[in-house]
């Protein structure tokens, strides 16, 4: 699994010109899924979002993850997190997860996020989504459970 975290003081997600997901100060997960990843990883990439000390304190450092600085997950999938650009011109896929597989993996994603005591909005998976948000920093991690960057 991948993430791409951003630090945001608001966020939505719009599918079909109707918001369908959003925050205020929080995070703004990007998740895209492998096809060797199992509901079984969704527990490590939570317990990193959700203890992650990106919230800045009164001199500037961070100090913080998005429970104690009493923010949000605004949670989208993005399968083009996987995509391959380095042959060719158009991005190759191959390693993304089928999106039934895929739905499993992200949904065991979201409790474990709330078992942790996260409140999580979410997108609409599969659907066409317009997300917007107001970067806070700008500070953006990426994450992926297989390797360090």
């Amino acid at each position: 699994m991948r993430a791409v975290v951003q630090r945001v003081t608001e966020a939505c997600v719009t599918v079909d010109d109707q918001v369908v997901g959003a925050i205020k100060k929080g995070l703004l997960v990007l998740v895209g899924i492998a096809r060797n990843d199992r509901p079984s990883d969704a527990a490590y990439l939570a317990n990193k979002i959700a203890k992650l000390r990106i919230f800045s304190d009164e001199r500037g450092r961070f100090a913080s993850s998005v429970l104690e600085a009493g923010g949000a997950v605004l949670l989208v999938s993005q399968f083009t997190l996987y995509g391959d650009c380095r042959r060719g011109r158009r991005p190759s896929f191959d390693r993304v997860a089928a999106p039934e597989d895929a739905l499993v993996v992200y949904e065991a994603l979201v409790r474990a996020l709330r078992e942790h005591g996260v409140t999580v909005m979410t997108g609409t998976f599969r659907a066409h989504m317009v997300v917007a948000s107001v970067n806070d920093g700008p500070v953006t991690m990426l994450l992926d459970d297989k390797k360090a960057f």
